[in-house]
């Protein structure tokens, strides 16, 4: 069946007069018209595309998309279908799972416990936990497990992240997630570092906090989270539980690992649910943000208070010793003073989604997907942040050398490798003139790429750098990206 885009559903809210009346503001609809892809070519028209149709270009079937600006909600549409060959398109109301954006929107509840003094920021995790306990080791003798240090991804622990369960398959309570028994599918949640030695991602980490708010209150993870922050900041459609009541299950959209194809029973049911398990939309996602920035700024009466809120929306952590980027209490923190951004992002299995709020300008963006591509969610941020002078995704200007058939052809073939995951990759690459067309299996479309001069050569999509290697004029292999992420495909036939 050919795939086809349903409608655009949309909600724009005007800005006020007086804003008008101070400064001109972008209109936040055009975003779905700006789009652009990581790679301007010199001497060239800078083509800007739309929304729907780089959705179809990277096979994600449906999209939710909201925009804050002066403090507000200002857009938010949703976009496409439900299901790859459905009928049923996506709106506002259309529920997506959030990924690892469940973190953070959990750490506004579990720091609420901390300021009700349930729960102790930097107290050894093992005093609050009633159901389990993390088991001492060689890592843990002097420095502790901390909720601090579960939340700014510092407590030394393993696993990085869940790939869920499918529906209809048996689901592992959190104490068997931690501890790898009966149907859990990862490792134990143990330390292999010592505490506060370094950042390490581990939604591991955030599955033991999640532990510890429910051993606490003796509520279910779900209806405490409803209490402490889903009806508090009005995400009104938002849940984490998982899986969804039957009732509500239509609202939800399939999630879509492999292109144009859903997963088997539409989407993965995630037990650890402050790790991976909201459900949730784009203009929630935004309630959620502008609760926690008025929180920020000043408001005594939102999701925190304001020295809560400055910890959390603080640097408290390197991620890498030579970077600038740095975590919060749930949170990546990045600028200073009104540039300072929150965000995160999040996948899920079919699902992929971002965020960023700037809660000195108030501004952010907030896109959830049921497909998995990156790349279209970089191009959204480039447009926002073209639009509002933020700092977003890098876009590089690049030459194209000229380059004549009789130099490409040599080129053309079949190439492989072998994956992390062990399964054989190909792809062909043909001549065209001044360029090549490689065409992705995984992708399932053509990948441009022009001539940077000599055997390299660069994707226009996503401007990753390639470089063929030759035999006696012809290729025989083609070395894709660089550092730790290049790969190399040999070539196995013209």
């Amino acid at each position: 069946m050919s795939w086809r885009l349903f409608g655009l559903s949309l909600m724009v809210l005007g800005t006020s007069a007086t804003a008008q009346a101070q400064a001109p503001r972008p209109n936040p609809a055009d975003i779905v018209n700006r789009l652009r892809p990581a790679v301007r070519l010199a001497d060239r028209p800078d083509t800007a595309f739309r929304l729907a149709d780089r959705m179809q270009y990277y096979h994600v079937p449906g999209l939710s998309i909201a925009v804050v600006d002066d403090f507000r909600i200002v857009y938010a549409a949703g976009v496409g279908v439900t299901e790859f060959g459905g009928h049923t398109v996506v709106d506002t109301s259309t529920l997506f799972l959030a990924g690892s954006i469940s973190k953070p929107v959990f750490a506004t509840g579990v720091l609420q416990l901390v300021e009700q003094g349930k729960l102790a920021l930097d107290e050894d995790i093992n005093h609050a936990l009633k159901s389990w306990h993390l088991p001492d080791s060689r890592f843990t003798q002097t420095e502790k497990v901390t909720l601090r240090r579960l939340l700014t991804h510092s407590a030394g622990l393993t696993v990085w992240g869940f790939p869920g369960y499918q529906m209809g398959t048996p689901i592992p309570t959190v104490p068997q997630v931690l501890d790898s028994l009966g149907p859990a599918n990862t490792a134990p949640v143990r330390n292999d570092t010592f505490p506060g030695v370094r950042w390490l991602y581990s939604g591991g980490g955030i599955t033991i906090a999640q532990l510890m708010s429910t051993d606490v209150t003796g509520e279910t993870f779900p209806a405490l989270m409803k209490r402490l922050v889903l009806d508090r900041v009005g995400m009104r459609h938002s849940t984490y539980e998982n899986p969804l009541p039957a009732a509500r299950d239509r609202e939800a959209a399939s999630g879509h690992e492999q292109f144009d194809t859903p997963v088997p029973g539409r989407y993965h049911v995630y037990p650890e649910m402050a790790a991976a398990g909201l459900w949730t939309t784009a203009p929630d996602l935004a309630r959620w943000a502008l609760a926690l920035t008025r929180s920020y700024r000043g408001d005594t009466k939102s999701v925190l208070s304001p020295a809560m809120a400055a910890q959390m929306i603080s640097k408290q952590v390197r991620v890498a010793p030579d970077g600038s980027d740095y975590w919060g209490l749930g949170v990546a923190v990045h600028g200073e003073g009104d540039s300072t951004s929150f965000s995160h992002g999040g996948r899920d299995e079919g699902f992929v989604a971002s965020m960023e709020m700037w809660p000195g300008r108030g501004r952010g963006l907030f896109v959830l997907t049921n497909g998995v591509s990156g790349a279209l969610l970089n191009e959204i941020s480039r447009a926002f942040a073209e639009m509002y002078g933020l700092g977003g995704p890098p876009r590089s200007t690049r030459q194209v050398v000229a380059m004549d058939s009789t130099s490409l052809a040599p080129l053309a073939g079949r190439y492989e490798y072998v994956s992390a995951q062990h399964d054989t990759i190909r792809f062909d690459i043909s001549a065209a003139p001044n360029m090549l067309r490689m065409w992705d299996p995984s992708l399932k479309r053509i990948r441009y790429l022009f001539p940077a001069g000599g055997d390299d050569f660069f994707d226009f999509d996503a401007g990753i750098r390639m470089s063929f290697e030759r035999e006696n004029g012809q290729s025989r292999a083609l070395a894709v990206g660089q550092g730790p992420n290049r790969r190399v495909a040999r070539r196995r036939s013209p």
